[in-house]
């Protein structure tokens, strides 16, 4: 099923939290000055207009990255995230909101790669052309979770994966804990960041507790609810579950949800940042 497009939500709170963690993420990486790569199972067109069609139909980024736009007291992790998007625009309009891949790209060093999996034809097509002649990416039309399997264990040996489908099929949420569960048996160091919405709380807990029984250590869950969970239509909340997060990633976590959540909350929400399953 391919009718899913990130640009209706491009922006949002989800991606707010999921970009400003994945930033850190890589800088926290590239403390060791080792080659790294970034392998991105769901990498969208790269970039996405707030102007189009798309974003104007939902509104979703006025209540999530438009929150931070003018603000000058953000903590270090939101305020790295708003420049890069500053950056990615080249003014102080907000027009544009980079994707994933492009966040990595503005912080890529020369010795790091990215490889970025896209099955939607027009994403795809987009970012293929995006990147077209950059030797240190490269862009596979194909099922991201049978790519993952393929791309590790890397040959750097250090990786940052993002797992970030659309989750529109209910059968998403277990082969996504299925794909994890046999990459991390190739390739059990990696840095494993799996993007979560609640929709249905009971189908995403079924996916973490596959996890959890995995024998796999070293969980982290981060998640931020603007409202309470729902069995009306919607996300109340997102989050990332992470494996092998590196050093100090919890503490960075904790503060960027402790400013976002009063900012954010539309109310009865909540932050977790919690160790589902510890060494």
């Amino acid at each position: 099923m391919l009718s899913y497009r990130h640009g209706y939500h491009a922006g949002n709170y989800a991606d707010l939290l999921k970009h400003s963690l994945l930033l850190q993420t890589l800088k926290l990486m590239h403390k060791k000055n080792k080659p790294l790569a970034y392998i991105d199972t769901h990498a969208g067109a790269g970039g996405y207009s707030l102007s189009d069609e798309f974003a104007q139909k939902t509104g979703e980024y006025l209540e999530g990255v438009a929150k931070l736009w003018q603000r000058s007291d953000l903590p270090e992790p939101l305020a790295d995230y708003i420049n890069d998007v500053k950056h990615f625009n080249g003014s102080e309009q907000l027009e544009l909101y980079p994707g994933s891949p492009a966040f990595v790209d503005m912080n890529m060093r020369d010795k790091d790669r990215m490889v970025l999996h896209e099955l939607h034809g027009t994403d795809h097509e987009i970012l293929d052309e995006h990147f077209a002649g950059d030797k240190q990416i490269k862009v596979i039309k194909g099922d991201g979770l049978k790519g993952l399997i393929a791309a590790v264990p890397p040959l750097e040996r250090r990786a940052v994966i993002l797992i970030d489908p659309s989750y529109e099929m209910k059968s998403d949420y277990l082969d996504v804990a299925d794909a994890v569960i046999k990459a991390h048996k190739r390739f059990a160091t990696g840095v494993y960041m799996i993007w979560y919405p609640v929709v249905n709380r009971a189908q995403t807990e079924a996916m973490f507790d596959r996890l959890k029984q995995s024998g796999i250590r070293r969980q982290l869950r981060v998640e931020q609810a603007i409202k309470p969970d729902s069995d009306e239509f919607g996300m109340t909340a997102a989050g990332l579950w992470i494996i092998n997060p590196p050093w100090q990633l919890d503490e960075i976590a904790q503060t960027t949800l402790d400013f976002l959540h009063p900012l954010l909350n539309q109310g009865g929400g909540h932050v977790n940042v919690s160790w589902e399953v510890g060494e």
